[in-house]
This record gives structure tokens, sequence and C-alpha cells, in this order.
């Protein structure tokens, strides 16, 4: 074990060899039982520190002691766990430890002379050992006035005291704790609104009167049979303006100033999606994060609803698995144009149904919590804010992630018409899910009282000074900060404050007043930068923006040169690294390298660079060179993002990705031209301002357009998808567009006009040599060919694509043409049993390590040849295993009812296998489940749920519905045949159902 360093006094012979012996011997005999007396000496040591938080052993005197002689060291050796680094390590009773030395101090007074003993020892600010003083003092501290952190240490202090024996006057602790997470709540956006706000009194005012109108609520219509009528959506708000606007401070105010008042009971919920436990592509973690918050601030409620957030933190997993399933499905020509779009729909439409069904049991238990507070003074039902930050990344053309958040909010309003929603995102975006024109507030400069009270706040406090700065800078709240930055750094005196004025350029006041904000906050940028007092820092400062990690490596070898530096040493290269670390323009990106701050570099990278472009060529190609000489995906990422930045031909770059990079890669738009900007956006997927959509490459615009048209698609809106597609044509003979163009048109009805389109495409395509795109289309053409009832057309176009796939060398595309010959026919007369054999044999000859980077694929194959290739299934489950989402378990769960509902004999065999897999305990959180759902939902959270189900393949199920059922579960969302009928009967070509239960079990491949 870690110790603090050891006891400086040499340990009594004897004594030292009695305490090895003892130690030994516990060693040796782990399993016996070992004494539980505690030594008179230990138990002192013991109630020395139960009040401590942490201490040091070596420094800890014991009541009535002068000096410290170190025996805590070895007395409290087993008792203790170490806290902090080595160098400064200190100790603390471990829980159980001091739970059982507390409830043994005699009372209140001992504990007292306890704290009293070792007030030299506190930390001078207030902790834990603090507080439980002033409890036991008398002196309770006012818990109203109380930080966020003080509250944590309170409520430590009252959990230690409710322990010792006659204690009394300790504040409730579940209203203590109710307090701090209130606190915790409110935390963030106490922070953003801690210097003085400015201005923006009509903004606020707008939020006040949109969530509580002046009048109050609109009163409800009456049906004709005289029910109530109720009243008509309210269209969400949307708060938008530029970068360092001051968006998110503006909704913080609002928040506090007008929804937190536990007094008034104006619910709200605010969701920050820039919170790495929050996922805009998931909007469950959303609605979990909103129960979260309503359980806060509904008490009596808050056990329904955590476990609603509970709900959907599973459901959330069960989405990650069906969204995986999907982009699997998209990656393979031959299962993109039929089972990847159809799966899509699926996912889309499931997934939109579980979000809509919990935000409906959300608003119903809000519905009855703020029925529980109405009074006949408050007899309505008080408004309910959902405020949303950060939430442009989902604002684009056709995001599936806003067409179910705006069916979420629906939804949410249908059962609590007082729900308001506020979004901080980019101006609204056209979608076809909204039905309501949302309202918007664009957030402008602040005017010339509030951008003056700004700078005064932020450190000017010359008002003369502030008024100048103001009138040449403007309202922008970035520039303004950065000014103030500037002129403090200028100092007090007044030749150089007029230097930093004139330099700024006149506002332009035919130009409502307005002045390029981009080139004020570059200059003042330059002013600061300029202030650096170290000559070489000040050199590498400017150029280095151009560089996203900054480490002594990169200073020596990219950095240096350029700047006019002569930096021959590491030694060299780190001494300027640390003083560059010194700076407040950068921050710490991971251990020995720094990057700049992201709105610096959003900033300075826009700006013309004058003299210094050349420099910044010049650095960005030698990172080209730097990160194009290592290995790794991150080299390549940094690569790949210089050579974008020194507009490079987009087409030479993508020949340099490599899968993988994407990660590193993520929000890198911002910093290129719309040339470049087009690949990274075509790569990663994203929004696509229109500016950036009108600058790319036609290839990479044709996969930005195909990607919105696929979740146009994937969400039913087939004519919002064909007027998408018609914008800059022609295409290219490869693009995808070619494909999409032929679902839309198939979905709108237009069937003919479909098939024809399919057939130009491939034709285009085989003379254009795109291999890929041929297969998609010949995929396209026989599903669309089996939909018109011409099944011999269908069967060509499957057999050309398995030849092309073959002779591309593509064994898995191959699998996919010949998995959609095999479906062509299935359960009806003249199947192609043949198809069935060559995907059995497929399967077999791939190797394993293939199979496993396809699982979906193989899934896919399993469940179709199950029933004629015994072992197939059993091998899925070894080299894939079964899908992890909810639906699997309940394919799987409903055929073993079935299958024990008809044979009573089978439950036995099927509950012991189940509880094998649940394990020896089966004792979740929340009691054991019994049922069979619940069994298979805690074997596939203990990882045996594959083992499960391939000992399900070896019972003697004579109707077959078990092995069905695995084979169903395997096949989930790929279009897999249900296991409420088993193909396992003479009609479908398989064995006889006395033949017995279906593929071999694991030993009788």
């Amino acid at each position: 074990m870690s110790t603090s360093p050891s006891d400086r006094r040499p340990l009594d012979p004897a004594a030292a060899r009695e305490l090895f012996v003892a130690r030994l011997r516990a060693e040796l005999h782990p399993g016996e039982e070992r004494p539980q007396e505690v030594s008179d000496a230990r138990r002192a040591y013991r109630e020395a520190v139960c009040l401590l938080s942490r201490f040091d052993p070596q420094q800890l005197r014991l009541p009535g002691e002068e000096a410290a002689t170190g025996g805590a060291v070895l007395e409290l050796v087993d008792d203790c766990t170490t806290l902090g680094m080595q160098d400064q390590a200190g100790w603390s009773l471990k829980s159980d430890v001091r739970d059982r030395t507390l409830r043994g101090l005699a009372g209140p007074a001992a504990a007292r002379h306890v704290l009293a003993c070792h007030l030299d020892q506190l930390p001078g600010e207030p902790g834990p050992e603090r507080f439980a003083l002033a409890y036991l003092s008398g002196h309770p501290p006012e818990t109203d006035r109380l930080t966020t952190d003080e509250l944590a240490d309170a409520l430590q202090a009252v959990l230690w005291l409710s322990r010792v024996p006659g204690t009394t006057g300790l504040p409730d602790l579940a209203e203590l704790q109710l307090t701090l997470e209130r606190a915790r709540l409110l935390d963030p956006l106490k922070r953003l609104v801690r210097s003085p706000f400015q201005g923006r009194t009509r903004e606020l005012a707008e939020l006040r009167n949109y969530v509580v109108p002046p009048g109050g609520p609109a009163a409800a219509g009456a049906r004709p049979d005289g029910a109530p009528q109720p009243p008509d959506p309210v269209p969400p708000l949307i708060v938008h303006g530029p970068g360092g606007m001051g968006k998110t401070t503006l909704l913080a105010k609002f928040v506090l100033d007008t929804l937190h008042d536990p007094a008034g009971c104006l619910p709200f919920a605010y969701i920050d999606f820039e919170r790495p436990t929050l996922s805009i592509q998931e909007p469950l973690t959303l609605i979990a994060e909103v129960a979260r918050q309503l359980g806060i601030q509904f008490p009596a409620h808050r056990a329904e609803l955590d476990a609603l957030a509970h709900e959907c933190q599973e459901a959330t997993r069960s989405q990650r698995e069906g969204q995986e399933r999907v982009s699997q499905l998209h990656e393979l020509a031959t299962t993109r144009a039929v089972l990847g779009r159809r799966s899509s729909q699926q996912f889309q439409s499931l997934a939109a149904g579980r979000e809509t069904d919990l935000i409906r049991r959300l608003a119903e238990v809000l519905k009855r919590a703020v029925a529980e507070r109405k009074d006949a003074e408050h007899p309505q039902d008080p408004p309910f804010a959902l405020v949303i930050d950060s939430f442009e990344e989902a604002q684009y053309r056709g995001s599936p992630v806003v067409g179910r958040m705006v069916a979420i909010y629906l939804s949410f309003q249908s059962i609590y018409p007082r729900m308001r929603l506020i979004v901080s995102g980019r101006a609204p975006v056209e979608h076809p899910a909204k039905t309501v024109q949302s309202l918007d507030i664009e957030l402008g400069e602040l005017d010339p009282e509030a951008a003056v009270g700004l700078l005064t706040s932020c450190g000017v406090k010359d008002p003369e000074v502030a008024r100048a700065l103001a009138d040449r800078v403007g309202g922008h709240p970035l520039s303004l900060k950065l000014a103030a930055r500037a002129a403090t750094l200028a100092g007090a005196g007044a030749e150089r404050t007029c230097e930093l004025i004139r330099s700024l350029p006149e506002r332009r006041h035919q130009v409502f007043r307005r002045v390029d904000q981009l080139l004020v906050q570059g200059i003042l940028y330059d002013r600061i930068l300029g202030h650096i007092s170290d000559e070489g820092v000040r050199r590498l400062a400017h150029p280095g923006l151009v560089l996203r990690f900054i480490t002594p490596e990169i200073i020596k070898e990219v950095l240096a040169e350029p700047c006019g530096l002569r930096v021959a040493t590491t030694d060299e290269a780190r001494s300027l690294f640390a003083e560059l670390s010194r700076l407040d323009l950068v921050e710490p990106a991971r251990p020995d390298a720094v990057r700049y701050r992201s709105d610096v570099r959003a900033i300075m990278l826009r700006l013309p660079g004058g003299d210094r472009t050349a420099v910044m060529r010049a650095v960005e190609r030698r990172a080209v060179e730097h990160y194009a000489a290592r290995d790794g995906l991150e080299a390549r990422a940094e690569e790949i993002y210089h050579r974008l930045r020194l507009d490079e031909n987009p087409r030479s770059v993508e020949a340099r990705w490599l899968p993988g990079v994407e990660r590193f890669l993520v929000g890198a738009q911002q910093d290129m031209t719309p040339r470049a900007a087009g690949l990274l956006t075509a790569r990663l997927g994203g929004g696509t301002p229109d500016q950036v959509a009108a600058g790319a490459d036609q290839e990479d615009w044709e996969r930005i357009a195909a990607r919105e048209v696929e979740d146009l698609l994937a969400q039913g809106y087939a004519q919002a998808a064909f007027d998408r597609l018609g914008r800059r044509q022609p295409w290219t003979p490869c693009s995808p567009l070619h494909a999409l163009l032929a679902e839309a048109l198939n979905r709108l009805g237009r069937q003919d006009e479909a098939r024809r389109a399919t057939a130009d495409a491939i034709d285009t395509a085989e003379r254009a040599g795109c291999g890929e795109r041929r297969l998609e289309l010949l995929l396209l053409s026989a599903r669309l060919s089996e939909e018109a009832g011409d099944l011999a057309s269908a069967g060509r176009a499957l057999r050309i694509a398995e030849d092309v796939a073959v002779g591309l060398g593509q064994d898995l595309e191959a699998m996919g043409a010949l998995l959609a010959r095999a479906r062509l026919t299935a359960g009806v007369d003249g199947a192609d049993l043949e198809a069935d054999r060559e995907l059995a044999e497929r399967l077999r000859q791939l190797p394993d390590a293939v199979l496993a980077d396809r699982p979906v694929l193989v899934r896919a194959v399993a469940s179709q040849i199950y029933d004629r290739a015994p072992g197939a299934l059993d091998h899925a489950l070894e080299v894939v295993g079964l899908p992890a989402d909810d639906e699997t378990l309940d394919a799987l769960g409903a055929a073993m009812r079935r299958a024990t509902g008809r044979q009573p004999a089978l439950l036995g065999r099927v509950m012991g296998l189940l509880d094998e897999a649940a394990g020896p305990s089966r004792q979740p959180s929340g009691g054991a489940p019994t049922g069979i759902a619940g069994i298979l939902r805690l074997a596939r959270d203990r990882g045996t749920l594959d083992t499960l189900a391939r000992r399900l393949l070896a019972v003697p199920d004579k109707s077959g519905e078990i092995v069905a059922g695995v084979a169903a579960a395997m096949g989930v969302g790929t279009g897999a045949r249900t296991a409420g009928h088993p193909a396992s009967g003479p009609e479908h070509g398989g064995r006889p159902q006395d033949e017995g239960s279906g593929p071999a079990g694991p030993e009788g491949r």
C-alpha cells in the first residue's frame, strides 16, 4: 500500500517483529476470521481523525500530545486510503471504519473535543471540519447563504455528525441534499453571469412575455359537443446571432431571473449540448436530463422521474445499436439500396415513437406534480420552459434530429399546453416536420450605454475612455471584452490609451453605425499579442495560430525557422514552450501540448494576414511535411487539415484519407475555405452553410446533398427529397444522387419513371467504370422490379450484381447480392434453394476476421439460411453475437414464451439456462428480475446473452420456436423472417419438425 513518508523515529524491534508476524499470518490465512478487537492506541487514532476529511499521518497528534510521534502511520495503515499525488499525499479514513468510529464516540462533546485539538491542522478555507465544528458549537451556518462547494461540505459534516450518538440541532439531511442539488443545477448558469450583466432589456422582456404572457394564458375553446378544445400549439422561440454575441449568457440571465423562482413554482429545464453527457444526435439524453432536473424541483416525484431517466438511458443504448446497424447496412453497395434504406426508415420511426412516448409520460408526471402545488391564488398550471443551448449542430435541412425534436415538442405540449421551448442556435431553418413558423430573437450589438457598462465591468475605469472605445468598437460583446483587455495592457497612460483608440477604424455612421467586427477583433488581438514580453514567444505567437496543437517538437521543427528563430536544441524548444504555455490565449490540450483558445483562432484565421501571410503559409507547409512523415491517425488528420488550409485539390487530399481520422477533424470546417470545408462536410456529415455548399466541388456537393436526401427519405419526406435533388445538374456518372432520384420517384408513386431512371444510371455507371455505384443501382433495379411483380427481371439484376461483385474481388458485396437473391423468392413457390446453399457456403469459407467486420450482414445471412444450414446460427453467434438492442431481447423472449407455453416440459430446462445466464446472485439495482424479459436484459448486461442463445439452440424444442426465435433475434432490423412463423416444416424446404430442433448447438459444430 502506498503511504506517506515513513516514521522517522525507529520502531522498537520487538514491536516491529510482532507486527510483522501478525500481518504475515493475515496474508497467509486470508479466509480466516480476523479478530475484531481494536487496540486502545488504534482506537484513539481513529477517533482523532474520524472528523477530518484528510490528514498527514506523520504530523497527527493524539489529544494531549505535545508533538507528533508518527504512531498513526502503523496504527492506521490498514484503515485509510491515500489522497492526492505521491509528493503531497494525504490519508483519509475508510468510510466503514469512519462510520464505526463515529458511532462509538461518547457524544457531541467528544466530537467537538476531537476537532478542537486539530484546529491548527485544518485547511484555511471552509471544509467539512469547520462546518462540523460550527454545528457542534451551536452556530449553524445559514444554508441559503452558502455556495455550492460550501453546501457540499456542510452536507458531509451533517452526514458525519448524524452518526455521533446524542447529536441534535442538525438540519434535515434530505432537505440539505435537495438544496445542494438545486444549487448544482443553477451553478453553470451563475458562472455565466458572474460579471455584471449589461443591456438586453428588450430581449429579456421578449423571453419573459413568451413564457409568461402579460395577460395570462389564452383560455381553451370548446368543441361543438362541449368538450374543451386543446389550444393551438405555441411555436418554439429561436435565439440566434453571430458568435460571441452572448446568446448563452442571455439564456442564463433569463433562467436565473425569471424561471428560478421556488415560491412561484415555475418549472424549467436547461439543456446545454456542450455537456459531454448529452448528445444532440440522441434526443433521449435530453429527455433523461429533463427528468433529472424536474426530479430536483419536485422531490415528491423524484423516484418516478429518476426511473424515467433510467429508462431513457437504457433506450439510448438500444438506439445506438440500431443506428450502428443502419450505418453498416449503408456501407455496402449491395445492402444500401434495400436493407439500408428500409432500416433507416424503420429506425427513425421507432426512435421517434419511443421518444414521444417517453416525453408524454414525462409531461404527465409534470402535470400531476404541479397540480399538487396549485391553490386558490394560483389555480392554473404554471408555464414550463425547456431551454436548449448549443443546438447549432443539428440545425440543417433535412436533419432527423430536428424532425424528432419537433415531435417531442408537440407531444409534450399536447399533454402540458403551457410548455414553451427556447432554443439557442442558428437562424431558423426550414424542415418538413415543422407545422408552425418559429418565433425568433436575433441578437444584435449592445446599445451604447450597455457597451460602456461592459467595458467598465471588464476593467476600463475611466468613463471617457470607455465611451471612446465603445464608439470605435461598437456593441459586439466579444469585441468590447477584447478592447477592455487591450486597454488594461496598454496601462493608464493617456498617450497609450489614445494610441489604442486611434488604431481602431472609425465607425461608418452611414452603414447603421456598424464596423467590420472581424477587423476590429483582429486589431485588438494584435495589440494583445504585441504586449508579450518575451521576444521569441512574440515572434511565434501570431504564426502559431495556424497550428491546432503546439508542442516543443512542433516549435523546433515546424514553427521556429519560418518565424526567424534558431532553435537548435530540445531544451531551447522546451523553454519557449513553457513561456508560450503561460499566455492566457492558450489552454492545455494534452500533456506537453497546448492549443490556442477556439475563440481566438476562429477570429484570427478569418483575417487577412498581411505581411504575416507568407510566414503562416510556410508554417503550414512545414506542418504538412512534419505530420506526413509520422504514423498514426492523429498525425494523418493534422496533415489533411493543413493540406486543406493550403487549398490543395480536395481530390488529392482525399487520397490521403484513412478510416478513423474523422474524429480528429470534427469542427475543422470553420477554419477552411468553402471548397476545403466542402470535402470535410461531405466526409463528416452535419449541416452545410450555403456558402460552403456553393463553393464545394461538384463531387463533394453531391455527397452533401445525398446525405440530406437520405435523411429526408428516412423520415418519409419523399417530396422534399425530390425537390432537394433538382440542383447542380448534370451529376457526375458515379454520383449517389442517381439512385436517390429513382428512390424518391418510386416513393412518390412514379414507379415507371423510377425504373427508367435506374436503367439509365446503370448504363452510365458501367460506361464510367463505377463498380460500386453500379452494384447499388442493380440492387435497386431488382427491388423495383420485385415491387412491380417482375421477379424474372429482379433475379437477372441480382445475378449480374453478384458477378460484378465477384469480378471486383468484393466477397462481402457478393454475399449481399446473394442474400437479396435468396430473399427474392423466400416463402413462395419456386424458392431459390441454390441461393441459400451458396450463402451457407460463403459463410463457411470466409475467414472469421472478415465476417467480424460486418456483423449486421453476417446476422442477416444467418437468419436467412438457419433452417437449411445447420450450424449457421451457432457460427454467427460465435463470431458476431446477437445485437444488443431491446428489439432483439423482445424477439428472443417472445419465442421462448411461445415454446414453453406449447411445451410446458421445456420450462424447467429453459429457466435453468436463464438462471445460469443471469448469474448466481441475479441482484441488479431494483431487485432480481423474475420474468424472461428482465432476465434477458440482465444477461445482456452481464455479457452472457450470446452464450445463452447458443445453449438454447440445443434445447429439444420440437416446434422449432426457440431456434426460429434466435434467428429472428439475430436478424432484427434487417428484414429477417419473424419468429412467429418458424420456417422449419417441410413445406418450406426445411427438415420435418420431428427431426430435431434446428441447427446444431455448440457441441454439434
